[in-house]
């Protein structure tokens, strides 16, 4: 065959990941099933996330990198610069706003306290009696479908897109439905949810989500609002968790979120959880219930066990690179993910210390080559 690099899922990971790949120089065969994925389903939030050290560099970094695509991307692809705003409804949370804002500080992110009367002064149809708010200016939103596929249409013909179904992997081998066989020098599973199906050791299990978008009413709101509380409610890992997520969409509309699950793979709606998510989000814009809802879908993020992604090679298959895990954050962390898998495929200095997003934490390790940089036919890529 004729390509480099086959990667195995055509998501906003797998885009990132050819975009980048075709940007140094490599041939790439994208394969998709098709099968739908948390691309299509998710609320496209880019956000800085600070529960950790490793989430909070590759989330910030990844911003910054989307920060430089917007500005190349057409208008389909629908970002925006429109900075979060994270909702404190006590002292408390006020206190874990003013911690936030040292942590966002110290690595370079223009954030800002508002009390009550600045925040009202900001988004009116927020309820009264909220303690104020921790502006996030650097975070944004995107269509993450579009995106995606601007994505492969930037590495022009060095990214060939086909729909299979892949059945099998084994290093630099991929089998097919349809009994091919095919072989790279490398081959990236970049397939969220279904990245089991072809490596059932990864510690990958599958959270689900609710969603809501309404009617168009222009002007609503102008930032993403999101609880405080979203940090302990939203990331429990244990038993179905809402948090307020109000997200102003580019068209007029307003994305309402969000809502976890474990422990089930269904796809229907939930009435339940439906209800509950948007009591949650009424409570803090309490216009919303007087607004038409046109659509509610759900969506499954694959989660690893301490909420990082996967991203490097195989331990147990040389040859074989991961890029899968990122749960909430694969719309942001793409860029991320791509710069920091790409750079370990060609032997390169990644960006970002590998160590807190290595698969080896979880699998054994053992040592597999890597395509050089001379291999590859092209610069260094900034």
């Amino acid at each position: 065959m004729n390509a480099d690099v086959v990667i195995i899922g055509a998501g906003i990971i797998g885009a990132a990941c050819a975009h980048e790949l075709a940007a140094n120089g490599l041939d790439v065969l994208l394969l998709d099933a098709q099968r739908g994925g948390a691309t299509a389903a998710g609320m496209g939030h880019l956000v800085a996330l600070d529960d950790n050290p490793a989430e909070l560099a590759l989330s910030n970094y990844s911003i910054q990198r989307w920060r430089e695509l917007g500005r190349l991307m057409d208008e389909s692809c629908s970002y925006r610069n429109n900075g979060t705003l994270w909702l404190a409804a006590s002292d408390d949370e006020m206190a874990v706003a003013e911690n936030k804002l040292n942590t966002l500080s110290e690595q370079g992110m223009r954030c800002e306290l508002l009390g009550c009367a600045a925040l009202r002064a900001v988004e009116p149809e927020l309820r009264g009696g909220l303690h104020g708010a921790l502006k996030v200016s650097g975070d944004g939103i995107l269509y993450a479908p579009n995106a995606a596929r601007w994505l492969i249409a930037q590495g022009g013909k060095r990214i060939v897109q086909r729909q299979a179904c892949v059945t099998r992997v084994q290093g630099q081998q991929v089998e097919l439905s349809d009994g091919s066989i095919l072989r790279a020098e490398a081959v990236v599973l970049a397939n969220g949810i279904h990245a089991t199906e072809l490596c059932p050791e990864l510690p990958i299990q599958p959270k689900k989500g609710h969603l809501l978008i309404t009617d168009r009413y222009p002007g609503k709101v102008s930032h993403t609002l999101v609880e405080l509380g979203y940090v302990t409610s939203a990331h429990n890992s244990e038993g179905p968790s809402v948090a307020c997520n109000i997200q102003p969409r580019p068209t007029g509309q307003l994305f309402i979120g969000s809502s976890r699950q474990f422990g089930t793979q269904d796809p229907e709606i939930d009435s339940w959880m439906l209800a509950r998510m948007l009591k949650r989000a009424v409570d803090y814009m309490p216009g919303l219930a007087r607004l038409n809802a046109i659509r509610s879908w759900t969506g499954f993020r694959a989660a690893s066990p301490d909420g990082l992604p996967l991203v490097g090679e195989h331990p147990q298959q040389p040859g074989l690179w991961l890029a899968v895990g990122h749960e909430g954050l694969g719309v942001t962390t793409a860029p991320g993910t791509a710069d920091l898998l790409v750079a370990q495929l060609l032997g390169r200095q990644p960006a970002l210390a590998v160590e807190p997003y290595s698969p080896t934490r979880f699998l054994q390790s053992s040592v597999g080559p890597s395509i050089s940089a001379s291999a590859a036919g092209g610069p260094d890529h900034d």
